[in-house]
């Protein structure tokens, strides 16, 4: 029951922050990139909703605007973390040996840098767009799922129904798309729910570090980071940007746990 209101109360704050992502990319109250100095630190009401910001921009466009390029920049740093680090962590399970040894010496190499760092190195390199994001995310995030992977995959691999389908004249290959794959979903939808919250912490933070998507397309990273210069003047720059990121955040969280206890009830009301 526990685990159902969890799951319950995650997708209800996910999906109001994905339709308010989706309502950006068609509408938003006023243009997120319109300057208005006449109306520069407006309190919230009135025509702007939840006010406006040092160059009299609308805060709420802006935050549907941020939630587009957070919630796309997440969306293709988890596709690339699940593919890559799926793929990499079946081979290295199912195969074993010297592939294995190689994959495990570099995935640790990978861990032993937290993931913010990591990214945050890559980007000084690459320079701060979104394709720089992505790959610089997903390649710290990468062996996480590898792990995950693997340790299912080797689980698995010595088991009845694997003999089973090599008896029956299936190849390695049929076997770890058939039988193998498909026993690893409920450990990778785990993880990758858990990832994309990960993701959207590490991009807030890199764009409040001034490394994210470049100004001045709003990100809610960077609406808090241009919010320090005027948060004595107009608190709410600050606060409804912070409000978005902790209620996707709980919203991943509540959504993690449901999923895992509908995968695995053993672990319900624990």
């Amino acid at each position: 029951m526990k685990g159902r209101l969890n799951f319950l109360i995650g997708a209800a704050l996910l999906l109001v922050i994905l339709v308010m992502a989706l309502t950006a990319t068609v509408w938003t109250p006023f243009d997120p990139l319109a300057l208005d100095l006449r109306a520069r630190f407006l309190p919230p009401g009135g025509a702007h909703l939840l006010g406006t910001d040092e160059f009299g921009r609308d805060v709420l466009s802006r935050l549907m605007s941020g939630a587009t390029q957070s919630l796309t920049v997440a969306a293709f740093t988890v596709g690339f973390a699940t593919l890559f680090g799926t793929l990499l962590g079946l081979f290295s399970g199912y195969v074993g040996g010297t592939l294995d040894r190689i994959l495990m010496v570099i995935s640790d190499a990978v861990l032993a840098f937290p993931g913010t760092l990591l990214a945050l190195a890559l980007l000084v390199v690459m320079g701060p767009n979104v394709y720089g994001i992505v790959l610089a995310l997903g390649i710290a995030y990468t062996p996480s799922m590898l792990r995950i992977v693997r340790g299912t995959v080797m689980s698995l691999r010595e088991r009845e129904f694997i003999e089973a389908s090599h008896v029956i004249g299936n190849s390695e290959w049929a076997t770890m798309l058939r039988h193998v794959l498909p026993n690893c979903i409920a450990p990778i939808t785990v993880l990758a729910t858990s990832m994309f919250g990960w993701v959207i912490l590490a991009e807030s933070g890199l764009s409040f570090l001034g490394l994210g998507v470049p100004p001045p397309q709003p990100t809610w990273g960077n609406m808090l980071s241009t919010a320090r210069d005027h948060i004595d003047r107009a608190v709410w720059l600050g606060i409804f940007p912070g409000l978005c990121i902790s209620a996707t955040l709980l919203g991943v969280i509540l959504l993690g746990d449901g999923l895992r206890d509908r995968f695995d009830p053993r672990t319900e009301n624990t």
